[in-house]
């Protein structure tokens, strides 16, 4: 099967329609990660955020698989890592062929450094970590990736122990004025982490916040919602596709 090439020039275009305005750096650096790695926007694989690109886990076992990444070995540091502080680290261990020696990658995860609506998932987040630091090492993918900053429904600031990506930040970013993501965006994000329907997605946020549409909500609802979302999705997300199934013929609303 004949791969198929990602445009840089589409995925700019693609990403200026998702994000809006972003500095002509943000939109070099878009060109070089489609060129020198093929990561799709449409496919999720990358994620702006405060004017900065990250790559997502998707994004990476993508890449990983294109290569023809021999396997990835994972394992618990248990001298690190404390079940009664929920701390939990991880090294991840990525071989790119049969002959590699490897590219090893450590992740952790404690409630201090992850979202308040994943708390209770430490565990699966410090080995996500470990493996998306892994692949960047052994693929030379310079960025952080979305799964290794602190929080995604607080600041956006990553988590300390991993580095800031290179690309600065535009005069004026694509956030919503305080240097926080827009909620937009957010969701956006969820949605392609997790492979869900943005329509399904949008009816189940307008029945959550109680509106007709999700325009309609206040920004504290919509807030509440995406916390809701991400807890729901990272718990159980055959759960949560049964119940935006549920939504897929939504009553008639006239205007």
């Amino acid at each position: 099967m004949k791969k198929k090439t990602i445009s840089a020039r589409s995925n700019v275009r693609l990403a200026r329609q998702l994000w809006g305005h972003f500095s002509g750096v943000a939109s070099s650096s878009l060109r070089d990660l489609t060129e020198k790695y093929s990561l799709s926007v449409a496919a999720g694989d990358l994620q702006l955020l405060d004017g900065r690109w990250y790559v997502t886990h998707s994004g990476l076992l993508q890449l990983a698989a294109r290569r023809r990444c021999r396997f990835i070995k994972t394992s618990l540091q248990d001298r690190s890592s404390d079940a009664l502080a929920s701390r939990w680290v991880f090294k991840a261990t990525v071989y790119k062929s049969s002959s590699s020696n490897g590219f090893v990658g450590y992740g952790d995860a404690d409630p201090t450094n992850v979202s308040s609506a994943v708390r209770g998932a430490e565990l699966r987040i410090a080995e996500t970590r470990a493996v998306n630091r892994a692949l960047r090492k052994a693929y030379g993918i310079g960025i952080c990736s979305v799964e290794e900053l602190g929080s995604l429904t607080g600041s956006s600031t990553p988590s300390r122990s991993y580095e800031r990506p290179a690309t600065p930040p535009p005069p004026n970013g694509a956030n919503n004025g305080n240097g926080q993501p827009r909620l937009k965006d957010k969701l956006c994000l969820l949605i392609r982490q997790h492979n869900l329907d943005p329509t399904l997605v949008k009816a189940y946020a307008a029945h959550f916040c109680g509106t007709e549409t999700l325009r309609g909500a206040s920004r504290e609802l919509v807030e509440s919602f995406i916390t809701q979302l991400e807890k729901e999705a990272l718990e159980d997300r055959d759960r949560l596709v049964c119940k935006l199934n549920s939504f897929s013929q939504p009553a008639e609303v006239t205007s």
